[in-house]
């Protein structure tokens, strides 16, 4: 951590209330790094990357473009096709996680404010959290995880199920985490926990 900002990896099951908190610490100056936006931005229509995977599925993973646009990435076909297909979900994670990796490293090295947040879904699934000093793990339950992703993505039950079997279980998050938040209450009780650990985090950047 010598002679750097620090960097907080924050991150949590589907539906935990992610972005919520990540609102909170925004709008307390610090800056977000969002790694799901960082996967969107680098399989762009004309990034390397669509490219490629163009290339192995087909034309077929693409949107129909108009003559104004160029063809997108059909993001539920190649979910689909992961979901069920270890393999080619090993394959896509081959060619874009060191993309996104290098993407996050620049966008921390240029972040401004005392700290810096990066925020991953997949923070402890993948090599992320070598990037961070740090390891916020946002908790809630499983059954709260499944409502809120309900009502939020209009998935059914069974793909958040099948999304959940992809990340860690709660305990084994939480075991890797050096502070957690409980976000089973009110946005009340949310924001008091945020601001506790925003004033920690604001002590050891200064220490830093």
């Amino acid at each position: 951590m010598a002679n750097r900002k620090l960097i907080v990896g924050l991150t949590g099951g589907i539906g935990s209330g992610k972005s919520e908190a990540c609102r909170r610490f925004i709008a307390r100056g610090i800056t977000v790094i969002d790694a799901d936006i960082v996967a969107r931005d680098v399989v762009e229509p004309g990034k390397p990357a669509l490219e490629k995977i163009r290339e192995h599925f087909g034309d077929e993973i693409l949107l129909p473009a108009n003559e104004s646009q160029q063809h997108a990435l059909n993001r539920s076909k190649l979910r689909e096709i992961i979901f069920n297909n270890p393999l080619e979900k090993a394959w896509v994670e081959e060619l874009l996680h060191p993309i996104v990796n290098q993407q996050i490293r620049e966008q921390l090295a240029n972040a401004s404010g005392p700290y810096t947040i990066l925020a991953s879904p997949l923070l402890l699934e993948t090599q992320q959290y070598r990037l961070v000093d740090r390891i916020l793990v946002i908790d809630a339950s499983e059954a709260l995880q499944i409502e809120r992703a309900s009502q939020r993505d209009t998935n059914n039950e069974a793909q958040i199920r099948a999304i959940m079997s992809t990340q860690l279980s709660r305990q084994e998050r939480c075991a890797k985490a050096n502070d957690i938040i409980q976000n089973h209450g009110s946005l009340i009780e949310l924001d008091e926990q945020i601001e506790n650990l925003h004033q920690l985090y604001l002590e050891l950047a200064r220490n830093n």
